[in-house]
């Protein structure tokens, strides 16, 4: 049955695994925490805050059999702080390729 109260169009899962992500032209890379991903966007928990339109790359691996190693080229939507030097990343995938 359809939620009717969901305003989303697309479903997320919630998908606990380690992230890495960075600037889509640096080297450096960050260790953050997925939190969830749809086919829309990935929502995930690091220590930056991102400015809304800002481009990054997330490489996500899971021990998940189903669940292959990707790259997702993302733009930030929102950062929320949630504690000190600790904030979920809303983004939405513009492109993914795996590994």
């Amino acid at each position: 049955m359809i939620n009717q109260t969901e305003s989303r169009q697309v479903q997320r899962d919630r998908l606990s695994c380690e992230i890495s992500y960075k600037f889509v032209d640096s080297e450096k890379s960050y260790i953050g925490e997925c939190v969830n991903i749809s086919g829309a966007g990935i929502s995930f928990m690091g220590g930056h805050r991102f400015e809304s339109g800002i481009a990054l790359e997330l490489s996500i691996s899971t021990r998940l059999p189903l669940l292959t190693p990707l790259k997702a080229y993302v733009e930030v939507i929102r950062s929320k702080k949630i504690a000190a030097e600790s904030y979920e990343i809303a983004t939405e995938i513009k492109g993914i390729r795996e590994y």
